[in-house]
C-alpha cells in the first residue's frame, strides 16, 4: 500500500472528525470529492486507487480532474471550486506527513479557485412576500404548518437545514421571544421573533404537540421534514401566489430566497450591515455586502444624497407618451 491511502484515512478519521469536528455534510462532500478524483485517476492511469501515490496526484493530474468535472460531468464553477477546497485541505494535512513531497504539495496548493459570473441575489418585495404567506390554505393541517414555516423563514432568515433541524425546545415564546439554532460552522445564534410570528408559532405548536426534542416542522407521521420537502412546498406556494402577484412568476423562489428577503428587509429598515451579518449567521460582514449590490433602490438613494443642490431629483427615464413607450419596448 502506498502512502496516499494512510494519509487519506488519517485526514478523515483524525483531522476532519477528531480535530476539526467537521459536520456530516462536510465529510460527505469531501468523501465524494476523493471518490470522484480517485476514480478519474484510475481511468487515466490504469492504477487501482489503493496503488495510487502522491506522485500520481501532481498539479497536472489535479487540474485535469477539475477540467473533467466541468467538461465531462457538467459541474458548475462553484462545484469545481468546492472540490478544489477539499483537495487543498487534504494536501495541507499531507504536508506534515509526507514532507518528501513538499514541492508537489506546494504546486497543488497553488492551483487557484476559478472565478465565474455572480448570480444576482433574488429576494421578494413586501407585496410578493405577503402573497407567499397568503398562499397556504390554512383550513388544512398542511396549510397551517406551511404558513408557520414560511413566516418563520421570512422573519428570521434561517437556512433550510436550520429550519428542518429546529426542535420545540429551540422555540422560546415567553418574555423576549426568540428562536435558537445551530447553523453553519456549528455556530449557535438566537434570533428575536416579532409579535406576529409569536402568535402564529404558538398556535402551530399547540396543534403540533409533541415533546421538546420533536421537530417543529414535521410530516403528519411526526418525522422531520427534509430539505427537498421544504423546497417543494415553497415552489408550490410560490406558483399559487403568482396567480395574484404576477411578478412572482418571473422569479425562482427557493428557501434561500426567503433568507435573502429577510436580509433585504433589515437593510431597507436601516439596520447596520454588521448587525445583519450577526442576524444571518454570516462568518464575516463581507458576505453580507452582496445585499448592498442587489437592490437598485438603495443605490438610487445614495445617488440622491450626492446630487448638487438645485438640480432635479434623479429618477428613471419614463417615456412621455404611451406610443413612445410601446416603441421603446420593441
Amino acid at each position: 500500500m502506498t502512502k496516499l491511502a494512510p494519509v487519506l484515512e488519517s485526514f478523515f478519521t483524525d483531522y476532519l472528525m477528531s480535530q476539526r469536528q467537521a459536520s456530516p455534510h462536510t465529510i460527505a462532500s469531501y468523501r465524494d470529492t476523493f471518490k470522484l478524483m480517485l476514480g478519474h485517476l484510475h481511468q487515466q492511469t490504469g492504477k487501482l486507487p489503493a496503488r495510487l501515490d502522491f506522485a500520481d496526484l501532481d498539479a497536472d493530474a489535479v487540474s485535469g480532474f477539475l477540467h473533467h468535472l466541468e467538461t465531462s460531468r457538467g459541474n458548475a464553477i462553484a462545484t469545481r471550486n468546492a472540490r478544489l477546497t477539499a483537495i487543498h485541505s487534504l494536501f495541507r494535512h499531507a504536508a506534515l506527513r509526507v514532507p518528501e513531497h513538499a514541492a508537489l504539495i506546494s504546486r497543488v496548493q497553488a492551483i487557484p479557485a476559478k472565478r465565474g459570473p455572480r448570480t444576482p441575489v433574488c429576494f421578494l418585495s413586501r407585496e410578493e412576500l405577503e402573497a407567499m404567506l397568503a398562499a397556504p390554505d390554512r383550513r388544512t393541517w398542511h396549510g397551517r404548518r406551511d404558513h408557520a414555516l414560511l413566516l418563520l423563514a421570512a422573519q428570521t432568515g434561517l437556512r433550510v437545514c436550520e429550519l428542518t433541524t429546529l426542535t420545540i425546545n429551540d422555540i422560546h415564546l415567553g418574555a423576549g421571544p426568540h428562536v435558537r439554532c445551530t447553523g453553519k460552522g456549528r455556530k449557535t445564534r438566537c434570533t428575536p421573533l416579532t409579535a406576529q410570528t409569536v402568535g402564529h408559532l404558538a398556535a402551530w405548536l399547540r396543534e403540533r404537540r409533541g415533546d421538546g426534542a420533536a421537530p417543529v416542522f414535521c410530516t403528519q407521521a411526526g418525522r422531520p421534514m427534509s430539505a427537498d420537502a421544504v423546497a417543494r412546498l415553497i415552489t408550490k406556494h410560490a406558483a399559487t401566489a403568482a396567480g395574484g402577484c404576477p411578478s412572482l412568476g418571473a422569479k425562482t423562489v427557493t428557501p434561500h430566497t426567503l433568507r435573502h428577503s429577510c436580509a433585504m428587509t433589515l437593510l431597507h429598515g436601516g439596520i447596520d450591515i454588521t448587525v445583519i451579518a450577526l442576524w444571518m449567521g454570516h462568518e464575516s460582514p463581507e458576505t453580507t455586502r452582496i445585499y448592498l449590490h442587489a437592490d437598485m433602490a438603495l443605490k438610487e438613494q445614495a445617488l440622491a444624497r450626492t446630487t448638487p443642490p438645485g438640480t432635479p431629483a434623479p429618477g428613471r427615464y419614463t417615456a412621455p407618451d404611451s406610443l413612445l413607450a410601446f416603441l421603446s419596448q420593441l
